[in-house]
């Protein structure tokens, strides 16, 4: 018996691990930033991350351009060299844009309001924005093991 309880220890406290942090959780749709370009899911509300690409603060909002990724079920943006399609997320105020800066990881939950046509480069790419309730900055993993 004393086994069985361990091991149900065991379970639940690795399942807490990979547990989304508070502002993340919820259910969402599984569209893609990909297609939600098409313009098939205006109005949905969903969860998406990446690493971020640029930060346009504006006078009453921060803009925001992300790579997006496949999410871990923990919220967080997977390490791997696949996409999802690029994405704009807008939220009022301002956020620094040497803390959220290029390359960092973000979630980001929000309404899709808009798809709009910007440039990559020089290739004609079409972003859907969200209108941002959540902007979730991951912490660097650090090793400080040196």
């Amino acid at each position: 018996m004393t086994r069985i309880t361990l091991v149900a220890a065991i379970a639940v406290a690795l399942s807490a691990c990979v547990t989304a942090p508070g502002p993340l959780r919820g259910e969402f749709p599984e569209v893609t930033p990909k297609a939600a370009g098409e313009g098939e899911a205006l109005g949905q509300v969903v969860r998406w991350g990446g690493l971020i690409a640029k930060v346009e603060p504006l006078s009453d909002r921060t803009c925001f351009q992300v790579v997006g990724k496949r999410l871990a079920s923990s919220g967080r943006p997977t390490q791997d060299d696949q996409t999802t399609g690029r994405f704009l997320a807008c939220r009022a105020g301002f956020y620094d844009p040497k803390i959220f800066e290029e390359g960092r990881e973000i979630t980001i939950i929000g309404k899709i309001d808009r798809i709009e046509a910007r440039t990559v480069g020089e290739y004609e790419y079409r972003h859907p924005r969200l209108a941002a309730d959540v902007i979730y900055l991951w912490p660097v993993e650090r090793n400080d093991d040196n």
